[in-house]
């Protein structure tokens, strides 16, 4: 089935809820240039872990690079298990030019300017994705350097900045005491491998609200519509800033989670996850241009966390953006955490509560795909039922006798009747999701179109 079949269907889904492990309501449906790969990189942590889980692949594990993250240290597992509780993994981007060869221009720092927390729930049915807006002024904690030493901790400095105070260690730390939450993994991948992990999935359709071509970033997309971008046009996708929206980062990111829904999407419909042969080719990209934290650099660790988001409905996959303020003057072009709006959301997912984003909040550089003739009643049929308990019934072997009714037993005896499965079920609180106003983004099962600057 095609990619463009399954987002038709799933185009008019309302917005996710992120629905905790103990509520019982029912789902609801639906950077600089270095800006540009937090949809690879969260997806191919997860989808490598099944690759490399297929094969005997010493020397690929061996290959992978780890840091260490203080105060953290790997889960000790006796092999590949169910894995017990939520967990965050943090996914940064970093903008190196060194050995990423001459399409991506040269420069000499080395910024993080892509932060990604993905949070997942403690039954695992939901994910957090929240992107961090890399010009968002924060306070850095003291951090170990290059040689050993210890900086001074700052104030009201840009995000962006923490990978050369002390590399991933220090974004995590940072990030960590930014939301309050707990930043145990954490992994970091190149441009390169974004445009080879592009190519390793098979291409991502997304779609354009009119044409967009970008010098700066390279896009060339001459039409408006869908086109499947892989290798140096997915990552120009990601990279443009520019071309979407109105030019800020904070478009791109809205931009980015039109990218990032789209291919959750394109690795479900297109049985990626079951294709021996391309799974392996993207487990070799990933080993090949990642960095992961030691906590995250074992198979049993990694194949663990894939089971647990196996399963996870797209409309249950929220991609979401950190909520953010123009900055104080003095501040130019720089963004400061929405107190309010972040603490209420970081709260919601702290205690896995349930929450739902308000129609139209898809951000600066989104819209929803238009919807085509015909596709309105195809994608209302899609919609869950209501709850159906019928397919949990036993049926009854041809032939038996079905006579006695449920006020006597074949002994003639009466029994006192029992209530059944969905009558305990409506007697059952239902917990209902805040709809956070302000909140900017979109879920996986969201069609979403970049819109042109």
């Amino acid at each position: 089935m095609s990619t463009e079949g399954i987002a038709r269907r799933e185009r008019r889904r309302d917005r996710g809820v992120y629905q905790p492990h103990h509520a019982t309501q029912k789902r609801l449906g639906g950077w600089r240039a270095g800006a540009t790969i937090a949809g690879l990189v969260a997806t191919s942590l997860v989808v490598s872990a099944f690759a490399v889980a297929g094969f005997t692949v010493v020397n690929l594990t061996a290959s992978l690079q780890t840091v260490e993250l203080p105060g953290y240290e790997q889960p000790v597992m006796a092999g590949v298990g169910e894995w017990e509780g939520g967990f965050n993994v943090l996914i940064v981007g970093s903008d190196t030019r060194v050995g990423q060869g001459e399409q991506f221009g040269e420069s000499d720092s080395e910024l993080n300017d892509v932060n990604l927390l993905v949070h997942v729930s403690e039954n695992h049915d939901h994910a957090t994705v929240m992107s961090f807006p890399r010009d968002t002024l924060v306070d850095v904690p003291a951090c170990e350097q290059a040689d050993g030493s210890l900086s001074d901790p700052r104030t009201m400095t840009p995000l962006n900045a923490t990978w050369s105070i002390g590399g991933l260690p220090c974004v995590a730390a940072t990030v960590e005491q930014l939301t309050g939450l707990d930043v145990g993994y954490a992994g970091v991948m190149t441009f390169t491998g974004v445009a080879q992990l592009s190519t390793a999935v098979g291409g991502v359709e997304v779609c354009v609200n009119e044409p967009i071509v970008d010098p700066w970033s390279g896009l060339n997309l001459p039409e408006a519509g869908w086109h499947t971008l892989e290798g140096g046009q997915a990552l120009a996708f990601l990279r443009t800033r520019k071309g979407v929206g109105d030019g800020s980062d904070l478009a791109r990111i809205s931009s980015q989670q039109v990218y990032m829904s789209a291919l959750v999407r394109t690795l479900q419909a297109d049985g990626v996850l079951n294709d021996v042969t391309r799974l392996y080719s993207i487990a070799q990209v990933a080993a090949q241009n990642m960095v992961l934290s030691s906590s995250l650099g074992s198979l049993d660790v990694m194949v663990s966390m894939a089971r647990a988001l196996r399963n996870i409905p797209n409309e249950n996959i929220v991609f979401i953006q950190f909520p953010v303020l123009d900055a104080p003057e003095g501040y130019s072009g720089k963004v400061i955490p929405d107190p309010t709006l972040s603490e209420t959301v970081l709260a919601k997912i702290q205690l896995d509560e349930p929450y739902a984003l308000a129609e139209g909040s898809g951000g600066r550089g989104s819209e929803d795909a238009p919807v085509e003739e015909g596709d309105e009643t195809e994608a209302t049929t899609s919609l869950p039922d209501a709850e159906d308990n019928t397919g949990d019934k036993p049926v009854a072997d041809e032939g038996a006798d079905t006579s006695n009714d449920s006020s006597g037993d074949q002994s003639g005896e009466e029994v006192e009747p029992q209530p059944e499965d969905n009558d305990q079920e409506a007697d059952q609180p239902v917990t209902q999701a805040e709809v956070l106003e302000g909140l900017v983004g979109q879920t996986a099962s969201d069609v979403t179109c970049a819109v042109a600057n």
